[in-house]
C-alpha cells in the first residue's frame, strides 16, 4: 500500500509539467489571438460586456486545449511510466507536445478564418460579434474552434504517422466538417445565415450543437494510430458516413419524439426558443459521444 502511494506521489511532478505547460500555451493562445484581430479584446470584453466575443473566445481556448491534449496523448504514456523520471526522453516528449501545441494554435486560427467563410459566408462573422453583439455567431464561432480543435487533435495524435499523414487527416477532417455544415442547411426549411443574421440565438445555438456533434465523428475517424493509406482512409470515410447518417437521424427523432406537437423549425425560427436549441444540442453531441465510445 505504501510503495502504491509513493507510486502516485513520484508521478504528479511530471504531470505537474504539462499542467503549467497548459497554462502557458494559454497565454501564447490569448498573444496570439491579440495579435490576429483587428479590434481590443480586452476593450470588447471589459468595457463593452461582449457576450458574443466571450463566448467565441472561450471556444477558441477550449480548441486549444484539445490541441495540446492530442499531442500530449502519446507522450502521457511516458509521464504514467515510473522507471523514466525526468530522463532525456521524457524532456523530448515533453518539447514535441510544445511544438505540437504551438503550431496547433497557428493551424486553429488559420482554419477558423477558412471555415467561417464558408459556414457563415453570407455575411462578417466579425462585424456581428464586435458591433452587434450577436451571440448567436459567437455560438457558432465557439463550436468551431471546439470542432476544428478535435479535429487538429485527432490528427497528430499517436506517434505512428507523420507530419504528412497529420496534414492529409486535418484537411480530410474539415472537408468532412465543411459538407456536414452543407447537408444541414440542405436539410433545413429556413435560410440559417438570414436567421443567425437577424440575430437568432437559438438558430446560432443549433447550428453549433451539430458542430461539435460531427466534430467528435470527425475526432473519432481521425484519431488513432496510421496503419496505412488505404486502411486509414477507408476507416475515415466509414466513420464520417456512419456519422452523417446517425445525426441526421437523431435529428428527425428530436423534432418526432422530444418535439411531438410542433415542429422543431418552427420552435427555432420562428419562435427563437432557445431551450429547444439546447436540447438539440444536447441530443446530437450526446449521440456523437456514443458513437465515439461504442464503436
Amino acid at each position: 500500500m505504501i510503495e502504491a502511494f509513493v507510486d502516485v506521489f513520484e508521478q504528479i511532478p511530471r504531470g505537474l509539467v504539462y499542467v503549467v505547460m497548459g497554462v502557458i500555451v494559454l497565454a501564447i493562445a490569448r498573444f496570439a489571438q491579440d495579435f490576429l484581430t483587428p479590434y481590443r479584446i480586452q476593450e470588447q470584453l471589459n468595457q463593452k460586456d461582449n457576450v458574443a466575443l466571450a463566448v467565441s473566445i472561450s471556444g477558441y481556448y477550449f480548441g486549444v486545449i484539445l490541441v495540446f491534449l492530442g499531442g500530449l496523448y502519446q507522450p502521457f504514456l511516458v509521464v504514467a511510466d515510473n522507471s523514466l523520471g525526468f530522463t532525456a526522453e521524457y524532456w523530448q516528449d515533453v518539447g514535441l507536445v510544445f511544438v505540437y501545441s504551438i503550431a496547433g494554435i497557428v493551424v486553429l486560427n488559420i482554419a477558423r478564418i477558412v471555415v467561417d467563410k464558408l459556414v457563415l459566408r453570407d455575411f462578417s462573422t466579425e462585424e456581428e460579434i464586435i458591433r452587434d453583439h450577436n451571440a448567436g455567431t459567437g455560438a457558432v464561432e465557439f463550436a468551431v474552434y471546439v470542432a476544428v480543435g478535435l479535429i487538429i487533435a485527432g490528427a497528430i495524435s499517436g506517434d505512428s504517422g507523420g507530419p504528412e499523414t497529420a496534414v492529409a487527416f486535418l484537411v480530410l477532417g474539415l472537408a468532412a466538417l465543411i459538407l456536414y455544415t452543407l447537408v444541414y442547411e440542405w436539410t433545413t426549411s429556413f435560410n440559417i445565415h438570414e436567421q443567425i443574421e437577424a440575430d437568432n440565438v437559438a438558430v446560432g445555438v443549433a447550428l453549433a450543437g451539430n458542430l461539435i456533434a460531427i466534430g467528435i465523428v470527425v475526432f473519432k475517424a481521425v484519431f488513432g494510430e496510421f496503419v496505412g493509406w488505404t486502411e486509414s482512409i477507408a476507416g475515415f470515410v466509414t466513420y464520417a458516413v456512419v456519422g452523417f447518417i446517425l445525426l441526421y437521424v437523431v435529428r428527425f427523432v428530436v423534432d418526432k419524439v422530444l418535439f411531438p406537437h410542433v415542429r422543431l423549425a418552427d420552435e427555432l425560427a420562428v419562435d427563437r426558443n432557445l431551450g429547444a436549441a439546447f436540447i438539440e444540442s444536447a441530443a446530437l453531441i450526446s449521440v456523437s459521444l456514443i458513437l465515439f465510445f461504442a464503436i
